[in-house]
């Protein structure tokens, strides 16, 4: 599994691969597009502020959407939800927070651990992919995420992003807007979000002590979904 695993990595990691027509997936495991390799020394994260985060709104959503390609299925049920808006309700409060939920691309992914072909990875920068190049579409990586994050491409696609090839059969979730990134840009939900004023959503390099999101996680109490799991995710959130 492991020579398998090298002997497509080096396939795809020396040229871009048709995905469908007009789509081409380029490598996005080692190099960005200035050639500067991917470091262990960023790690990309997100701060959501749920204080920030209004009722009814959903920018964030409509800007992934449209940035990525996804459309409704017509079929609710069957529509994949890269970022989704989700209530939590304290039981003994009674007290609900609304917030975003997405792939909260972890430090130790649980997807990669399980996947029997090495479609899930982890860059080395903290985002967390999927090569639909390999994804045999089984599923283990839904089972596998707590966060519920992962979506099943169950229909035919028309009108694909070249920036974000998706597939039939395949498993897929937020990227982080990872060819934003490598350009030097913002996830556009974060930017939907500075759009409307409310600034509920910071982008950085959690390794950097000089980056605005480093700072607020280490003044303010934040909270990672799920720590006692140990996956330590690159997504904190400050209110809850």
């Amino acid at each position: 599994m492991t020579d398998r695993r090298q002997f497509m990595g080096g396939i795809m990691a020396a040229a871009g691969l048709a995905l469908a027509p007009g789509v081409v997936l380029y490598s996005v495991g080692e190099a960005n597009p200035a050639g500067q390799a991917v470091s262990a020394k960023v790690r990309w994260g997100l701060l959501i502020d749920v204080n920030k985060c209004a009722d009814g709104c959903g920018s964030c959503v409509t800007a992934c959407n449209e940035e990525n390609g996804i459309g409704s299925t017509g079929r609710p049920e069957t529509d994949p939800q890269w970022i989704r808006k989700v209530n939590l309700r304290d039981p003994k409060s009674g007290a609900t927070k609304l917030l975003p939920m997405m792939c909260q691309h972890c430090a130790e992914p649980p997807c990669v651990d399980v996947c029997p072909t090495g479609a899930s990875f982890k860059r080395a920068n903290g985002i967390v992919l999927v090569d639909k190049h390999i994804c045999i579409g089984c599923r283990y990586c839904m089972m596998a995420c707590p966060y519920k994050a992962r979506s099943f491409v169950h229909e035919d696609l028309t009108d694909q992003k070249p920036h974000a090839p998706r597939g039939k059969g395949t498993v897929e979730s937020c990227t982080l807007c990872v060819h934003r990134v490598d350009e030097g840009g913002t996830p556009a939900c974060v930017e939907a979000c500075d759009a409307r004023s409310s600034g509920a959503m910071i982008f950085g390099n959690l390794n950097d002590p000089r980056s605005e999101i480093a700072r607020q996680v280490s003044k303010f109490n934040t909270t990672q979904i799920r720590a006692d799991l140990g996956l330590d995710p690159g997504v904190h959130y400050r209110g809850l």
